[in-house]
């Protein structure tokens, strides 16, 4: 038995009823008030009358073979819709729900209030009495316990790291727990708590939890697994005895009384399958690709809908990834010169028809972005023990890429790339870029699409007019998966993209963090180590007042920046669909964009 699993049982303790710690509440938030009172009947962006029934087939580019999202093994394999942002929380629920048309606010679902400590050193939650699994068994605090015993021994990342935030983990009734927070919680920790989903302990045996199973799991959802073939689809039932159909929180969701997930080796076979009505919805954010793809029959006679949907959020971000464990990369200066050799005027004007905006920060058209945002107080009070680390005109909020003449070879901005790698110690020697070693530089930029390709390609076009010699090495999803868990890359594109909120806040520590810059499995793709970005991250998610969170945003907004640790490209700020007419969804779309869960089929 290993020290972890001593230190947790230790830790729980057995009904030990205390003192409430303030009025039981069903909702909490990050930053003030939850937006919709106790009395609330269901989130503004759905219709609390939409229809049940019928069925519907999304599709989706990769391959599966297992069901547990939860463990190690799952971050390439796993089956979508067991936990999913896009298709929804099929089969396991978290104890509350977020609602979307909120920065960060979440809403009772397996518990149904919550006491949270004014200070947030503690939580309790006080679990639904209605709330059952979908083999009827009831939703208990063993459970709760078991959830964080078991994603501690066996969980992977951000699961398995979530007790190390926790003092003491302890049954206080039949259907609530507490949880005590350690120095190393902060002020997001009792939400994320919140956000974890729970797994039945009758169901699971914990000696075999981290292995891959096709077997259907047990959960809490609205969905049960009805139909399992590997690597090529997964269909899911509506429980008809679902416990949650009626709670505020899950009303008008769900409406399908089949899900079917289909795979598909690459992205023109699935679109081939929505032409032929296989697939009811597709999404593509190339504005001209999409048009030409809409080029067919259905569309013209109106069989099949195209819409764009506007959303509060800062756009994702994509672009080339450098890995800075890589000597090639470990260089600020050389890296910034790579980031002005993507030429997004002449990609904007003939790839994209002039429809996309450049995209500069990474939290672009929000308060939180360091763009037009000249650094105050706070921002300088934070960087003050890291002088230097941000330029400037990144300090002023002036900064912005070269902008290139849309040519494809501007000769100003080509230069003056050209001497900073001078000024790093580089030279070009008979066409060819030497490093200080005098080492030919070059690099392999990994892709998984067609227009991922074609992206890097015009990156690998400018580069090669000073010298320096790129490859391009087309993989399917799987493989790209793979690469990214064990950081076996040097440039990423696409798959490195990184979508934001209006509330950023544990995730990014997975993200930029130094302590996830090595750990197997994370997200920190580009492995940032920086002990500014690390006391940014402290501070944002310990800030007590809006000023003080925004302060640190656009601090560490500033430090990616000035890192030059991507080049980003582009953005559109609406979301596309195109989706098959016998498909409807709510009039109103909340800030962090459509939702699927909402949408229905109309009834015939």
């Amino acid at each position: 038995m290993g020290r972890v699993l001593v230190w947790l049982i230790a830790a729980i303790i057995t009904l030990s009823p205390q003192p409430a710690l303030s009025e039981p509440k069903h909702a909490i938030a990050m930053q003030g008030e939850p937006a919709l009172p106790a009395d609330y009947a269901h989130f503004n962006y759905v219709n609390p009358d939409a229809p049940k029934g019928g069925s519907i087939t999304y599709c989706v580019v990769g391959s599966f073979d297992n069901l547990n999202p939860f463990i190690l093994k799952s971050l390439r394999t796993t089956a979508r819709g067991m936990i999913d942002r896009i298709f929804g929380n099929l089969v396991f629920e978290p104890l509350m729900q977020r609602n979307d048309d909120e920065s960060f606010s979440l809403y009772g679902l397996l518990a149904d209030t919550a006491d949270m400590d004014p200070e947030r050193k503690s939580i309790e939650f006080h679990l639904d009495p209605r709330a059952k699994w979908s083999d009827g068994q009831p939703v208990t605090a063993e459970d709760v316990l078991f959830t964080y015993e078991v994603f501690t021994e066996k969980g992977r990342p951000p699961y398995s790291a979530r007790m190390s935030m926790v003092a003491k983990l302890e049954k206080t009734g039949d259907r609530s727990v507490r949880f005590t927070f350690n120095d190393k919680a902060n002020r997001e920790t009792p939400l994320v708590i919140a956000m974890t989903p729970i797994v039945p302990k009758h169901a699971f045996d914990k000696a075999t939890f981290d292995r891959t199973t096709l077997k259907p799991v047990i959960g809490s959802g609205p969905y049960t697994v009805a139909h399992v073939a590997p690597g090529q689809r997964i269909v899911f039932k509506r429980n008809p005895n679902y416990w949650g159909k009626d709670i505020p929180a899950k009303r008008g969701f769900d409406n399908y009384d089949q899900i079917t997930i289909e795979y598909f080796l690459n992205a023109n076979a699935k679109l081939e399958a929505f032409k032929k009505g296989i697939c009811a919805i597709a999404d593509d954010s190339d504005p001209v690709k999409r048009e030409r793809d809409l080029d067919f029959p259905a569309f013209h006679k109106g069989d099949v809908i195209a819409e764009k949907f506007d959303t509060g959020i800062p756009p994702v971000v994509t672009g080339f990834l450098f890995n800075t464990r890589l000597q090639k990369f470990s260089n600020p200066v050389v890296r910034r010169a790579l980031g002005m050799f993507y030429d997004f005027e002449w990609a904007n004007k003939n790839l994209f028809g002039g429809k996309y905006m450049r995209t500069m920060s990474y939290w672009q058209n929000s308060e939180l972005s360091a763009l037009g945002h000249p650094a105050d107080d706070r921002e300088k009070a934070l960087l003050a023990p890291y002088p230097g680390r941000v330029p400037a005109d990144v300090m002023d909020g002036t900064w912005r890429p070269p902008v290139t003449d849309g040519s494809g070879q501007d000769r100003r901005v080509l230069k003056a790339a050209f001497d900073i790698f001078k000024g790093a110690g580089y030279a070009l020697h008979d066409g060819v870029m030497l490093d200080p070693e005098g080492k030919p530089f070059g690099f392999e930029i990994l892709t998984a699409s067609q227009n991922e390709e074609r992206l890097a390609a015009i990156y690998q076009r400018t580069l090669a007019k000073i010298g320096i010699d790129v490859t391009i090495r087309s993989l399917d999803g799987d493989q790209i998966q793979s690469r990214k868990q064990r950081f076996n890359f040097e440039v990423l594109i696409g798959a490195s993209g990184f979508e934001n909120s209006l509330s950023p806040g544990i995730e990014q520590f997975g993200r930029w963090g130094s302590a996830a810059a090595n750990a197997e499995g994370s997200f920190n793709l580009a492995g940032v180590a920086d002990p500014a970005i690390d006391a940014a991250l402290e501070a944002m998610v310990d800030a007590r007042s809006r000023e003080d969170y925004v302060a640190a945003v656009r601090v560490l907004d500033r430090l990616l920046i000035s890192g030059h640790y991507m080049v980003p490209m582009q953005h559109n700020t609406q979301e596309w669909l195109a989706y098959w007419s016998y498909l409807e969804h709510p009039r109103k779309t909340p800030i962090s964009g459509y939702r699927l869960p909402t949408w229905w089929r109309k009834p015939k």
